[in-house]
């Protein structure tokens, strides 16, 4: 099948405002989350698990989503997705009970499953085209920015609506969209070709053979920080800005979009870079910002009183709104970055293999998503430190970091041993 600019345009354009409308209804749950916090009387552990709840189904459902796009195409897939989301979103109005919320929850976590159909879809536009690859899908993972508009915008709707008709509002946009993108697109070129040989698609098994690679799985480490991270934390500043700073439900939701903006909008300069400098100088740019970033946001609001001869000083460190407005965008953009450097890898390394390995690298990530939200409503009401989050934060980036350099530190080492070899025995 010949594939042409229009062709690939018309592929990023359509997958990036569809996963766009798809974040935006995955991350609900960090606005209309805060007035069901609110009628139901939830702990911070319990608000942790309701928004937490979506992103386990879009993290679990991306490794099958990803197999079933190489195999029947993502112009159905994602189209299916949207809709049976879409349904999902609409019956979040009928619960009444938190247990019915939850289950409701596991059906709107499918939209974060569109990730890893678009991830496949659009790279298969431009498997002839590498050297624009990682800057296609660095634009397709711009949706992220659905978290920005959900943080922005959903707070308006739900003072002027009320959370049950936001729902119902952004489920006929979902819809809406889905069936959309189903008129505008086409088949990808693979499927095409397919059909028109008359093959078979790969068996799951066998597209799920890499994923026996431990590469793989330190991928999905830096994924579960850049993506789970920027998850958690586009879910969990909301309740972070009211608790800390005590702030309203607007102006917290507004300054938790000034951080999930950047950390989404960006990620097409991640793409970019990353064709330019290559993926792991990016990871390393993303990795030695964010432990700055994460080290100050780390610091609990702390009260000193030092003894004098005569009399007693004291004084209190913390970290003010405005300078941690600022750490937390500078923080978004850096994660922003990380997050197109890692799947600009997997189609280098794993060009027959994207549905597969990025379906498992997502999936990894998106878990971090569910994971965290959850750990930091954990650490809040046992430990007690708001700041303890980024604590934990800290600590997963320190290992991402040290786990990427010693590997390449090895590989350079075998590629040297290996090149002596090749002088020493012609």
């Amino acid at each position: 099948m010949h594939v042409t600019r229009g062709d690939q345009y018309r592929s990023v354009i359509a997958s990036t405002l569809a996963f766009t409308v798809c974040f935006a209804v995955w991350t609900i749950f960090s606005i209309i989350g805060l007035k069901i916090k609110q009628e139901l009387g939830l702990s911070d552990t319990q608000f942790g698990i309701l928004v937490a709840t979506p992103v386990l189904t879009g993290s679990l459902s991306r490794l099958i989503l990803g197999i079933w796009t190489d195999q029947y195409g993502g112009r159905l897939v994602y189209t299916l997705l949207m809709l049976t989301t879409a349904v999902a979103t609409f019956a979040l109005t009928t619960a009444t009970t938190y247990p019915m919320l939850l289950v409701a929850a596991l059906g709107v976590g499918l939209a974060g499953g569109s990730f890893a159909v678009g991830i496949a879809y659009v790279s298969q536009w431009f498997t002839r085209d590498p050297d624009h690859q990682g800057t296609a899908l660095g634009i397709f993972g711009m949706g992220n920015v659905g978290a920005a508009v959900t943080n922005f915008g959903a707070p308006f709707l739900v003072v002027a609506l009320g959370w049950h008709k936001t729902a119902i509002v952004y489920s006929i946009i979902l819809a809406l969209t889905a069936i959309l993108f189903f008129i505008f697109t086409k088949d990808d070129p693979h499927l095409v070709e397919r059909r028109d040989k008359k093959e078979k698609a790969r068996g799951i098994f066998e597209q799920m053979e890499p994923l026996k690679e431990i590469q793989v799985w330190r991928f999905s480490l830096y994924y579960f920080f850049v993506f789970g991270g920027f998850v958690a934390l586009a879910l969990w500043l909301p309740r972070y800005y009211v608790g800390v700073y005590h702030l309203d439900i607007t102006t917290a939701g507004m300054l938790a979009a000034a951080y999930a903006l950047p950390g989404s909008i960006f990620r097409a300069l991640g793409g970019w870079l990353s064709d330019k400098i290559g993926a792991r100088a990016v990871m390393y740019w993303t990795f030695w910002v964010s432990l700055l970033c994460l080290f100050f946001m780390s610091y609990p609001l702390t009260d000193y009183v030092i003894h004098g001869i005569n009399q007693n000083y004291e004084f209190s460190i913390g970290i003010g709104l405005v300078p941690f407005v600022t750490l937390t965008i500078i923080l978004g953009f850096f994660m922003s970055l990380g997050k197109a450097a890692v799947y600009k890898h997997i189609p280098v390394y794993y060009p027959e293999h994207v549905g597969a390995v990025g379906g498992m690298v997502g999936m990894i990530g998106g878990l971090g998503g569910f994971i965290l939200p959850i750990a930091f409503g954990f650490m809040n009401d046992v430990v007690g430190v708001w700041t303890s989050c980024f604590m934990l934060l800290f600590i997963i980036t320190g290992a991402a970091l040290t786990w990427m350099h010693i590997s390449i530190l090895r590989a350079a080492r075998t590629l040297e041993l290996q090149s002596n070899d090749e002088k020493n025995y012609p």
